[in-house]
């Protein structure tokens, strides 16, 4: 499955908001900083899907706010 994030990097709390199946708007506390945005998103997937972070692979967009993510079955 593929679905479609904005990333919003330094935010209050982290959350995360659904505007349709298939694209979410992800807010995190962390800076975008060594990909420790990136990986405060893949945890807040992983319990927002009960999947390990494991089943999550960012496929395009790792420096960018908007991204492509993939969860594997």
């Amino acid at each position: 499955m593929k679905i479609f994030v904005r990333v919003k990097p330094i935010a209050k709390r982290n959350e995360i908001k659904a505007v349709d199946s298939n694209h979410l708007i992800i807010s995190v506390k962390e800076s975008p900083v060594n990909g420790k945005a990136n990986q405060a998103v893949i945890e807040l997937l992983s319990k927002f899907y009960k999947i390990p972070k494991s089943k999550i692979l960012i496929k395009s967009g790792i420096k960018s706010r908007e991204k492509i993510i993939e969860i594997l079955k």
